[in-house]
């Protein structure tokens, strides 16, 4: 079975939230193997300390994006409406906030997204960023990311 890093992703997560029991059993055998579970993040705030609304109502919709971004490149301004939080995977992230607050994420850091708060990333590293983002969505209804180009680049 060849194993892409999507499905390994995929994976990760559903054993991480124990969604399902396979997880513990090799795949060629009956015998049960040691599963290691190791919780990256537990939160009810985004990476600047600002507390995550409630839920939306109606159905939940949950996406998977990845994301590349290339060395030297700045994203533009933008808010989240619905909340989000990713693992990067390869490089190195710097998100700047509208207020001047800025993180910067290295390969196996988990982030969580300010939501209704502007911000961009940028990537100042010498490799490309690999980002994978989870939205916690809803059907039909919000945007992943609202661009702000009024807001002029530094």
């Amino acid at each position: 079975m060849k194993i892409t890093m999507k499905y390994l992703v995929a994976a990760t997560l559903l054993c991480s939230l124990n969604v399902f029991t396979s997880c513990n059993k090799s795949e060629n055998s009956n015998s049960v193997t040691q599963m290691v579970r190791t919780e990256l993040l537990r939160t009810t705030q985004s990476w600047n300390g600002e507390e995550l609304p409630d839920y939306p109502q109606g159905k939940p919709e949950l996406v998977a994006v990845k994301y590349e971004i290339p060395a030297g490149e700045k994203l533009g301004w933008h808010h989240h409406v619905a909340m989000n939080h990713g693992v990067l995977v390869q490089g190195e992230l710097t998100i700047i906030g509208l207020d001047g607050k800025t993180t910067t994420l290295h390969a196996g850091d988990v982030v969580v997204e300010m939501v209704d708060s502007i911000h961009y990333g940028e990537n100042r590293g010498t490799e490309p960023v690999v980002l994978y983002m989870f939205y916690l969505s809803q059907e039909g209804g919000l945007p992943l990311s609202v661009p702000n180009p009024e807001i002029p680049m530094n």
